[in-house]
């Protein structure tokens, strides 16, 4: 399995003011992306609410985004679900319309309690899409689950024959090198935390997924370019104007306002769905003020 490098945005789902699914937008929205220099789409994840979509609607983004990428990008497709017959279904959907890999979080209601339970999980859903290639996806700030990734690769080689990787979305940045360095660099370990690039890319990460790569990707290709040649007090200078960003949105309910932020760039997505908050007007104008008066969307993010 060929790794896949550079930065694949982690793409949020469009709604329309009833909060029904918007597919029209996609097309639109995949341009965006691959003038953006984006390498491959992660959709329906957390920032994407796949949690918050019935199974239907998931068939339907995935179907819609596989068709609008039209092999431009890689399309990886987020199945993971309480039910694992759900997410096994998911999974082989995604095989079916031709996506490019599967990617599941653990069940996060009734939680597996060890690693080989975790790993029981995972087989049975990478099963369902045995031609493509399988990513765990590990945020255990949302699913509560922490368990030793290194341990979890040992294992999981045994028994699902399409593990690619782990889509690392934590802060253990030794637990993701140590993953990364795992058997001579077998495995795709591919980081989530955007503002977390440059420490990921210190230990030798050469590919990430994150949600502000969605409307700030050449900002990030600016740090990485600084960084692979040398100047590391550029790429750190660089990336801090990125956290600042990061840390300016973390003030606002975060994927309502990063939708707000691709608003602003002419791209509306429209809202969330419950239970997540939407941005009141004077939220969203407070918001732009804040990215202005940084200069931050004078830096590329808002034309």
């Amino acid at each position: 399995m060929q790794h896949f490098t550079g930065l694949m945005a982690a793409v949020f789902t469009p709604f329309d003011q009833q909060g029904d699914i918007n597919l029209s937008i996609i097309p639109d929205y995949i341009d965006k992306l691959v003038s953006d220099g984006l390498k491959g789409i992660f959709i329906c994840g957390s920032n994407g609410e796949g949690p918050d979509m019935n199974i239907e609607e998931r068939k339907e983004v995935a179907e819609a985004f596989v068709r609008a990428a039209n092999k431009r990008i890689q399309v990886f497709v987020h199945v993971g679900h309480s039910c694992i017959k759900d997410a096994q279904e998911l999974a082989a959907h995604a095989q079916h319309i031709g996506a490019d890999a599967v990617s599941s979080v653990s069940c996060f209601y009734f939680k597996p309690n060890s690693i080989s339970n975790l790993v029981d999980c995972m087989s049975e859903i990478a099963c369902a899409a045995p031609d493509l290639p399988f990513y765990y996806y590990h945020i255990p700030h949302l699913t509560g689950l922490d368990l030793d990734m290194l341990q979890f690769l040992q294992l999981a080689e045994e028994s699902i024959p399409n593990l690619a990787g782990i889509k690392y979305t934590a802060s253990k940045i030794y637990e993701f090198q140590t993953c990364l360095v795992y058997k001579q660099g077998k495995y795709n370990m591919l980081y989530g935390m955007d503002e977390m690039l440059l420490p990921a890319l210190a230990v030798g990460a050469q590919g990430a997924i994150g949600s502000t790569y969605t409307f700030a990707a050449p900002l990030y290709y600016q740090m990485m370019e600084a960084f692979k040649a040398g100047e590391f007090e550029t790429a750190k200078r660089l990336h801090q104007n990125l956290i600042n960003m990061i840390r300016i949105i973390l003030k606002y309910p975060m994927v309502s306002g990063q939708k707000a932020i691709l608003k602003m760039q002419g791209l509306d997505l429209g809202p969330c769905r419950l239970p997540l908050r939407n941005l009141s007007a004077q939220e969203y104008e407070d918001l732009e003020k804040e990215l202005r008066e940084a200069k931050i969307l004078n830096k590329g993010i808002v034309q």
